[in-house]
């Protein structure tokens, strides 16, 4: 199956010039099977691919791409253990989510064009994880945030979700001058950038290396970009403005991942900068907490999932800073299960509801939405870290992890694994559970079944996704980490051993789910027994809750310190610069030319007698001056 392998990421490219070809002539009902036909034809080669897999990585050339100046570079794809579980999840989840999109957008005007974006978005994903170099990675990673572009903009006759998809495409190119920085970086220093032999010649460096730790703080940039880590997170619950499939897509499945893929496929070069993996570790842990407190008040059921998902992803880099590099990879595939879930079934509330997204005006849906309940605890359950539910066991790994290398982080971890539990339960009591608090002429109503399979499919993997990695200390064999080791373990040879005993994991086990419980009964103590509603937007907040409800003022400091200046320096260089100065220099040469040109007319007088008299003048002249 390996000869089909190169096939995966263009049966998507195909979707897309088909759809965009064929946009008005192809009726809705084929442009949704089109385009989900050919991603299910990309997760068949997937799967096969997976299941064929060894520890050996296998390198597909499809065509010469550069070849100039002693630099050259392929089109050339990278199977291996790590490159095939990325590419189960992006096809397998994906074609999920184009399956529920097309019940979702079966109304929108431009249906097929939609579904065109998405195939497009998945085949630069799909090139992002199966290059063999990072100039070619460079190229998806680019893609996925065209795309990202025009799928968060879809609606874009409405300014606010326009100006939420330029953020997310500013933003991401910010982060994209520090992965672009990083490649120079590795060409100079190993003159390559195929993996193949960036790697091995790493191997021979010593640890703490200046130019390895330049070189993996710029690739983190990007990675802080593409996956939303502080600084630069401010873009993803923006992205909400998007269809909610979108949202699902982005937050689970592919965009946000690329830069854990990124960190996780360069881990030789982390585990060589032990300054850069404590910064890693750092800053994830630190977006992990930050961003839970800020999901805490949120009203807006797809914001409080978004501040989830940034929350999410700083695990999944605590685990790549702690050296923890297989569960982390780990929890980006549960968290694909149960995030996925999490905003379909968040885009089945809405789809049900008529468009409400407030979560103050829903209450009592558990009725009226079966299934969309039922599939939606389920994911909630799994992203508390719940036994035995898939999350539990991804994110207790990185946990035990963290507690081996840095307690603080360990620390810190535990704390937002209590607030994770507290604002899922809080969002799932809020929608689903006690009276029902919307307009009354709104009818809720579950979606079709096209939207409730997905959903289920979903919940059945955010239930059992869990057991492939159970570790030792639990009877279980950890076989993804088994699974991933002959791409890790170059990397982990390098990292101090450190782990806790199996009798310290069981301790650690048991805390983490005492308070994630305890946090699970709170939030039922505020929300059913004593059944609290949130303050409409324009009640007086206490300071601390306005604070996190205002996301600590980021985005305001941002345009502040940023915008603001950057507006009036481009208003200066515009009114001033352009157009006085530059314009001015071009409106003079203008005006010199138009006057020298009216005084050369009166010489150019069309007379053939007085050109005559002129030539021998000038020949008088000549002669003159030369005889002188």
């Amino acid at each position: 199956m390996m000869q089909f392998a190169a096939l995966i990421p263009f049966f998507p490219l195909a979707g897309f010039i088909i759809l965009g070809l064929l946009n008005k002539k192809l009726p809705k009902s084929a442009a949704g099977i089109l385009a989900c036909t050919t991603l299910l034809i990309s997760f068949i080669i997937s799967l096969a691919v997976f299941m064929s897999i060894s520890g050996q990585s296998q390198e597909i050339q499809l065509a010469p791409w550069i070849d100039m100046g002693g630099f050259s570079a392929s089109f050339t794809f990278l199977l291996d253990p790590l490159s095939s579980i990325f590419l189960m999840i992006i096809t397998g989840v994906g074609f999920l989510i184009h399956v529920y999109s097309v019940g979702y957008m079966h109304d929108d005007e431009k249906h097929n064009i939609f579904f065109a974006y998405l195939n497009l978005f998945v085949f630069f994903m799909l090139v992002l994880v199966m290059a063999s170099s990072y100039l070619l990675m460079f190229v998806g990673w680019e893609g996925v945030g065209l795309c990202s572009y025009l799928l968060i903009g879809f609606w874009f006759k409405n300014k606010s979700y326009n100006d939420a998809a330029k953020k997310a495409f500013i933003m991401n190119r910010i982060g994209d001058l520090g992965f672009l920085l990083g490649i120079i970086l590795l060409f100079i220093t190993f003159g390559s950038s195929d993996y193949h032999t960036i790697f091995p010649k790493a191997q021979g460096l010593m640890s703490g290396n200046t130019m390895i730790t330049a070189i993996t703080l710029l690739l983190f940039v990007g990675a802080m970009g593409k996956s939303a880590q502080i600084p630069l997170y401010t873009w993803l619950p923006d992205a909400m403005a998007g269809p909610t499939p979108v949202s699902a897509l982005i937050h689970a499945a592919t965009m946000v991942t690329a830069g854990i893929y990124m960190v996780a496929r360069s881990g030789i070069l982390y585990a060589l900068s032990p300054v850069s993996m404590y910064v890693v570790a750092l800053i994830g842990v630190v977006t992990a907490v930050f961003a839970a407190t800020i999901a805490l008040t949120q009203n807006d059921i797809k914001k409080v999932l978004a501040y989830s998902t940034v929350s999410q992803l700083g695990y999944m880099f605590l685990g790549l800073g702690v050296g923890a590099f297989s569960a982390s990879v780990f929890h980006v595939m549960t968290h694909a299960f149960f995030k996925a879930l999490l905003f379909l079934g968040a885009g089945s509330v809405i789809h049900g509801l008529s468009g409400e997204q407030d979560i103050r005006n829903m209450g009592g849906l558990r009725k009226k939405l079966p299934i969309t309940f039922i599939t939606f605890l389920l994911a909630t359950l799994a992203i508390s870290g719940i036994p035995p539910f898939s999350g539990f066991f991804s994110k207790d790994e990185i946990l035990i992890h963290a507690f081996a290398s840095n307690k603080l982080f360990w620390a810190l971890g535990m704390i937002g694994s209590m607030m994770t539990a507290f604002y899922m339960f809080r969002l799932l009591f809020l929608v689903f559970f006690g009276t029902y608090r919307g307009d009354d002429k709104i009818h809720a109503h579950e979606s079709p079944a096209v939207m409730t399979i997905p959903l289920i499919i979903l919940a059945i993997l955010s239930t059992i996704g869990g057991f492939v990695g159970v570790p030792e200390s639990l009877g279980g064999t950890s076989q993804i980490n088994k699974f991933l080791d002959p791409v890790f373990q170059s990397a982990t040879k390098i990292l101090p051993a450190e782990g806790a005993s199996s009798i310290s994991e069981m301790t650690l086990m048991s805390i983490t789910i005492a308070v994630v419980l305890g946090s699970i009964l709170l939030a039922w103590y505020f929300y059913i027994s004593r059944k609290k509603v949130p303050l409409a937007e324009e009640a007086k907040l206490s300071p601390i809750h306005n604070l996190l409800y205002r996301k600590y003022y980021v985005d305001e400091i941002y345009n502040a310190l940023i915008t603001k200046p950057l507006d009036k320096i481009s208003d200066f260089l515009d009114s001033i610069v352009e157009s006085k100065f530059i314009d001015g220099i071009v409106n003079a040469t203008g005006k010199v030319t138009e006057g020298v040109s009216g005084l050369m007319k009166f010489v150019q007088t069309g007379n053939v007698d007085f050109y005559l008299l002129a030539m021998v003048i000038s020949v008088a002249c000549i002669i003159f001056f030369k005889l002188m």
